[in-house]
């Protein structure tokens, strides 16, 4: 008896090590790359290798469950889908375009941001958003919300496509309206007659009009995901050229900006005086992380600089206006580049990709407008310790094999593996401390989004709807070894997988599949 009893409690132990090693704590992912640093990294484990997704419902757009596996649910979108879902609290937030209207009253070309049910997918409520009437020099048609929303409390925060900063109570217009009231004129649009709203509709707190408010001139978009500290919000502006391509229209506007997160009210905007050097236009998002104790916010310019701001806004008598100071700028693009023109492919980059601060050290690679096609890139590990220009001083080590890049790295926390996709279509793993290169996977398309590593895989899409999960070591050989996985997806990929509570979201451009063992 006392044997048995001996063996079972082993058994019993055995399992529980089991269970422990195959399932990290399960989190949400309240923002854009999961963390105030961005690292595209999530912790958790027990993740899904493979998955089928299935097949669409004869006539529809709709993917019939019964012909999927390891999914638990489909939601359709609209046409265009480009920035990461955040998970938070039950509920799911993912920006998209109207081209699958939810509302019967709001046809034709609107931007969406819908909310959806963590466990069934379903719409809790939406946002629409009306286009500009300047058209596509400030907001392309059928582009859609490019943000990632960031969720703090029953808050949620994100950049439209009217290049506004907005704050939406999360629980929608079902719990009552809070903050703003006029939501049936915003989704109507200026001039329009108001809508119909109810339950289904958004709870807008405030609007933040950067047009409006700092005179900023949007290149075609507007989709800075914002970054919060405290009790500011900070968000890239969008400032650039105008449809000339020669000619910034606002060179005094500010590219950075802090709000009060409760009122939207502005406290701060960069002093990087960027706006008369901006090559095209700036589509960054911010990063921080605490250099020697203090936060320090991360952003790249549309001139090429890497910058490190404090974090507090400064009130500057003088100017009768509050500053982010910059402590330290990093020109990435090498002086042989400007022997070229910009666009041209060997000519200078400006920073699209979101800085990333890890152990230390700030990681981010250049590139330009997917539209300008390839060419070649630049990726950096910066010391943030440092003050002033250093752009002598400040780089760690840096990769010139990659080409042209809009995407955030990632790094695996574990064994400090970096990956990396450019718009070439290469995934890159490197050692994050030395930038050593460990091998280069061609996933023969070009790559809008980024990669993320997890459960010891990373995963990533492309633009052709393929889905790959790659091991996430370094002696892969892609020469003589095969993906772990590979599918397709039906539909470009532009965006992120992203990992919460034991589910991998994986956005196509039109539909957000949920997969789960």
């Amino acid at each position: 008896m006392k044997y048995k009893l001996i063996k079972s409690l082993a058994g019993f132990a055995t399992v529980a090590a089991l269970c422990s090693a195959t399932n990290a704590p399960a989190a949400d992912w309240s923002q854009w790359g999961g963390s105030q640093g961005k690292n595209m990294f999530s912790p958790e484990r027990g993740l899904p290798t493979k998955f089928d997704p299935g097949k669409f419902k004869r006539g529809t757009e709709d993917i019939d469950l019964a012909t999927t596996k390891n999914v638990k649910w489909v939601a359709k979108l609209g046409s265009q889908t480009y920035g990461n879902p955040t998970v938070v609290k039950g509920r799911i937030y993912v920006g998209t375009n109207n081209e699958s209207p939810r509302d019967p009253q709001h046809k034709g070309d609107h931007s969406i941001f819908m909310c959806l049910d963590e466990k069934t997918g379903d719409l809790v409520w939406q946002l629409v958003v009306p286009k500009l009437k300047s058209g596509k020099v400030n907001d392309w048609e059928n582009l859609g919300i490019l943000s990632s929303a960031v969720v703090e409390d029953d808050r949620v925060y994100f950049v439209t496509s009217r290049c506004e900063v907005i704050c939406l109570d999360a629980h929608g217009l079902a719990n009552g309206n809070q903050g703003m009231q006029d939501e049936a004129q915003y989704v109507a649009g200026p001039g329009e007659k108001p809508a119909s709203i109810g339950a289904k509709d958004a709870d807008i707190i405030w609007v933040y009009d950067m047009m409006g408010e700092l005179g900023v001139f949007p290149h075609n978009a507007a989709n800075s995901s914002p970054l919060i500290i405290d009790d500011l919000v900070y968000v890239c502006t969008s400032n650039g050229q105008d449809w000339t391509h020669v000619n910034v229209p606002s060179p005094l506007s500010p590219s950075f900006i802090a709000l009060d997160k409760k009122s939207g009210e502005l406290k701060g905007e960069d002093d990087a005086e960027i706006g008369e050097n901006i090559f095209h236009g700036q589509w960054t998002s911010p990063a921080a992380g605490k250099v020697k104790g203090n936060w320090q916010l991360f952003f790249g310019g549309g001139n090429g600089l890497l910058y490190g701001f404090g974090s507090k806004p400064v009130y500057d008598s003088s100017e009768g206006v509050s500053f982010l100071k910059k402590i330290w700028w990093l020109d990435t693009n090498p002086k042989a580049r400007f022997e070229h023109k910009y666009p041209d492919p060997e000519g200078p980059n400006e920073i699209n990709a979101t800085p990333v601060y890890w152990n230390d050290k700030v990681y981010v690679a250049q590139g330009q407008d997917p539209e300008h096609g390839e060419g070649v890139g630049m990726l950096v590990c910066v010391d943030p310790t440092q003050k002033g220009d250093i752009t002598k001083t400040g780089v760690v080590w840096s990769y010139d094999k990659i080409n042209r890049s809009i995407s955030t790295i990632s790094i695996d926390e574990k064994t400090g593996l970096l990956f990396v996709g450019d718009f070439s279509g290469f995934i890159y793993c490197l050692d994050a401390r030395t930038g050593k290169e460990h091998w280069v996977y061609d996933m023969k398309a070009h790559m809008w989004g980024s990669t993320l590593v997890a459960d010891g895989r990373v995963y990533v899409g492309d633009e052709d709807g393929d889905f790959l999960v790659l091991p996430a070591t370094k002696d892969f050989d892609p020469k003589k070894d095969k993906p772990i996985f590979e599918t397709n997806l039906f539909s470009p990929i532009y965006s992120t997988p992203v990992v919460a509570n034991g589910v991998m979201y994986v956005g196509t451009q039109t539909h957000l599949y949920a997969i789960k063992n």
